[in-house]
């Protein structure tokens, strides 16, 4: 499976390709995008989605995953962002690519096991399960690569879930429980 995660902002957008083959992750490309803060916005939004659609049409990505929005207090900001969100999931949709959301909780749980992880610790682990020689850069390339990750891990344990070999093992530790309770 080959994800593209995506970290939309209005600053910089990152992303993040993840591959998955026999139950190993491989980093394929990542970055950022950084419209100029001197252009527009409508303009730096068309500059976000084309550079998308180009990393879209070069890694060819299965699914697609956007980082869902988190409750800001800036109602101005939290508008903008949600714009760069529009425009992620737009080029996913033009390019007939399923979408998936998870919340940056969700992901950070997924990566680090811990929702309310700090940045430092994402872009360590994000290293550490790519088996990168140094973390990513910028730090929203680290969080895209983050939720490929947790879509890679979720879609995983739904495979795990869905397989009936998996449903019909018997637990190890209730057997233990149920022998020991008879011996008496």
């Amino acid at each position: 499976m080959r994800v593209l995660g995506v970290d939309p902002g209005t600053i910089t957008s990152g992303y993040g390709v993840v591959t998955e083959e026999n139950h190993k992750l491989f980093h394929v490309a990542s970055g950022g995008i950084s419209p100029s803060a001197k252009h527009p916005f409508p303009k730096r939004l068309k500059k976000i989605y084309e550079e998308l659609e180009n990393v879209i049409h070069r890694y060819r990505p299965q699914v697609i995953v956007v980082e869902d929005l988190f409750v800001s207090k800036n109602i101005k900001s939290a508008l903008k962002l949600g714009h760069s969100r529009g425009v992620a999931l737009l080029a996913a949709m033009n390019a007939g690519l399923p979408v998936y959301e998870y919340s940056p909780s969700e992901v950070k749980q997924a990566v680090v096991g811990n929702g309310k992880a700090e940045k430092k610790q994402i872009q360590m682990m994000v290293k550490a399960l790519l088996d990168l020689p140094k973390v990513p850069h910028p730090a929203d390339a680290a969080d895209a690569l983050a939720a490929a990750i947790c879509h890679i891990h979720s879609s995983r344990m739904k495979e795990i879930l869905r397989s009936p070999s998996a449903l019909r093992q018997p637990r190890r530790g209730a057997n233990q429980l149920r022998s020991t309770g008879r011996q008496r």
